[in-house]
């Protein structure tokens, strides 16, 4: 039986397990795909404090072996369930299952998709997801930012003061973000919107990623808009409905825990991008990782 198991490899559960590791405790890591978590999408990261620059890549690869180093266990596998035994913990995978006397649960989550051709290769190489992590790379450049919610509206705000121009592309009929938000945005000159158009192709070069191409579907008109990036902001999917009997969700899927990172069973913590909070970013998972497990920890040294 392990101390802690953690569910994903993110960010926010590999620091978990560091700190647990740290702490004396037995810990084994289950993620179902790699290591790392929507970090290794970014080419670039400048906004880690006491590093100039890394790549996702790197933090994932150096953090990993961090953790091996302090004695880690892990698995490649998908959990399906766990099963709250009072003093342990089951946890089912596809392939097995593995008791622990505490679990963190880091499942992260995943930005939602156009569903475009080739969408999945131009991530990182054209296609963004986050203003603050690589708005940078696009200082003077032009770009385009698709949806209309306050997300998209609050990243192109960010866009907009740093690029040459920025062009909403929303495929409602009307932007849904907070009005105070379209006023800002809206008033900078560096910014074009077209509401009730659909994104219907990535254009690509030679040189990569270039442009978009945008559907008017009331007319079936066609153009394409030229540009250096695509920030897209359509909405976040968290993956946490097989947790839903031991852990509180909110109306939009998030574990419905605060600061603590607790939940209602005790020895189960949630930590990262699959909690409900306001920010998310990559030193907000490392705070959740190490509040998880130092929760765990003392669970443990109290029971």
């Amino acid at each position: 039986m392990y101390d802690i198991i953690v569910v994903g490899g993110g960010p926010a559960g590999m620091t978990a397990a560091l700190y647990g590791l740290r702490n004396g405790k037995t810990v084994l890591v289950i993620e179902k795909s790699g290591f790392g978590g929507q970090i290794t999408h970014s080419p670039k990261v400048e906004n880690y404090p006491g590093t100039l620059s890394m790549s996702g890549n790197e933090f994932a690869d150096k953090t990993l072996d961090q953790i091996l180093a302090q004695g880690a266990e892990i698995e490649i596998d998908t959990v399906v369930g766990i099963d709250d035994l009072g003093d342990r913990k089951v946890v089912r995978t596809e392939c097995g299952q593995f008791e622990g006397k505490t679990v963190v649960i880091a499942t992260g989550v995943r930005h939602r998709m156009l569903g475009l051709e080739g969408e999945n290769e131009l991530v990182g190489e054209g296609i963004s997801f986050c203003a603050v992590c690589d708005g940078d790379f696009y200082t003077g450049k032009s770009v385009c930012v698709a949806g209309g919610g306050n997300s998209a509206l609050q990243e192109a705000i960010l866009l907009a003061g740093k690029c040459r121009e920025v062009t909403m592309l929303q495929d409602l009929p009307y932007f849904t973000g907070e009005p105070r938000l379209q006023e800002v945005l809206f008033s900078r000159e560096n910014v074009k919107k077209y509401a009730g158009v659909k994104i219907t192709k990535l254009v690509t070069g030679d040189s990569g990623f270039r442009g978009v191409e945008i559907e008017d579907p009331s007319t079936g008109e066609k153009r394409e808009i030229p540009c250096d990036g695509l920030f897209v902001a359509i909405g976040l999917i968290p993956e946490n409905q097989s947790f839903r009997d031991l852990c509180d969700l909110n109306d939009y899927g998030y574990f419905d825990s605060g600061e603590d990172c607790e939940t209602k069973t005790p020895g189960v913590f949630v930590a990262g991008d699959c909690r409900s909070k306001r920010v998310r970013q990559l030193t907000t998972a490392l705070a959740d990782g190490s509040t998880a497990a130092l929760a765990a920890c003392r669970y443990i040294n109290e029971s």
